[in-house]
């Protein structure tokens, strides 16, 4: 990467002394910090594609378990008066069919949207209705597929049903199926999670993941892989397959960002 000597002060000011302060005073020179800081960067976005697969792979094995559990249309709104969410994923669950809604609203026509309010309002619409009201109202009619609600739940929800809170009415009854190894317990799993979810929230903000993070990721991403649907640990599964070379790939390219690091520090 080449920067330029006078493109330096506008690139510290663009993005801020303070965030990369720490680079500047372990090299001592504006332009390598700023270099060593998109190099974390790069790191990140790759380790991000890395997560996400192995998210998509959790909250598909989770909902099709579930939904063979359960055995209900609709189970996400309305799970059978046998179970009850937590509050959280209540919320979570609803606020996910919303914006779902809202999503496949924004992509209608004016006549898709006029059909949704004959629908809203059999008897012709109310006098002085807001805008908001109108929108709202018409969104209540649209269905969306389950497909479209599970991309909306976040890594949040998903890692939050291997919680001690659903021990004993989603894990024993059900999702320790997602991880059918006898000797994984559900304990192990949540932690497991709780290292992925910690990284992604780093990298959705732009932090870096380096150094015991980093490492602490990878173990926690393989796990995820090598055991989820799987019977045999030992044996390599396909979405460990599918991830290894991105993931040897990652690997070598924090060595090589941490020995530049560690260079400054000597």
């Amino acid at each position: 990467m080449k920067i330029l000597c006078a493109d330096v002060p506008q690139l510290v000011e663009a993005l801020s002394r303070e965030r990369l302060s720490a680079l500047i005073d372990l090299t001592n020179h504006e332009a390598i910090a700023i270099d060593l800081h998109q190099a974390t960067l790069e790191l990140g976005c790759d380790l991000m594609k890395i997560i996400a697969t192995v998210e998509i792979a959790l909250r598909n094995a989770v909902f099709a378990n579930l939904a063979q559990h359960f055995g209900v249309a609709n189970w996400l709104q309305q799970p059978p008066v046998a179970f009850c969410w937590k509050e959280p994923e209540r919320k979570k669950v609803a606020a996910a069919i919303d914006s779902a809604k809202r999503a496949q609203y924004a992509k209608l026509n004016q006549a898709g949207k006029a059909q949704l309010e004959a629908l809203a309002y059999p008897q012709g619409r109310p006098a002085n209705i807001s805008h908001l009201k109108r929108a709202k109202d018409r969104r209540k009619h649209i269905a969306v597929s389950d497909g479209k609600v599970i991309a909306e739940l976040t890594l949040y929800f998903w890692k939050r049903l291997y919680g001690p809170e659903y021990e004993q009415s989603l894990w024993r009854t059900s999702l320790k199926r997602t991880f059918p190894d006898k000797k994984l317990t559900r304990a192990a799993i949540a932690a497991q999670l709780e290292i992925i979810y910690q990284s992604r929230n780093r990298l959705a903000h732009h932090e870096p993941v380096l150094h015991k993070r980093f490492c602490d990721t990878m173990t926690a991403v393989t796990f995820i892989a090598r055991h989820l649907n799987g019977f045999d640990s030992a044996q390599e599964s396909a979405l460990t397959r599918l991830i290894e070379d991105d993931i040897a790939t990652i690997s070598a390219a924090e060595q090589c960002l941490r020995a530049r690091l560690d260079a400054f520090r000597k």
